[in-house]
């Protein structure tokens, strides 16, 4: 689903991995990581993982990006109980995402 989202994009590359980040980080030569916050909890919580990676590997950086307002209720929890139930996701989720569900 993602390389559909992003087919167009050239700088972008979707990777699967297992492990810690930071050691797929490592592997790849990355400095940094970049994370979506949308909430306050959001932030919470990826603070405590962006502290925790960086006592593990200090030189990889953690950068967050706060999502546009109107999308911060969105959800992949919401999104997949509308879709539970038969309802219209399409303004939700990318339309080349579409074609997956």
């Amino acid at each position: 689903m993602l390389r559909a989202v992003f087919e167009t994009e050239p700088k972008i590359h979707i990777v699967a991995y297992d492990g810690l980040t930071v050691n797929f980080c490592k592997s790849i030569g990355a400095n940094y990581m970049i994370r979506g916050i949308r909430t306050v909890s959001d932030f919470e919580y990826e603070k405590g993982i962006a502290q925790m990676n960086h006592s593990l590997a200090p030189d990889i950086e953690s950068i967050f990006i706060v999502s546009k307002p109107g999308y911060s209720s969105i959800s992949s929890t919401v999104v997949r109980e509308i879709l539970r139930y038969n309802g219209d996701i399409s303004q939700f989720i990318p339309k080349e995402a579409l074609a997956f569900l």
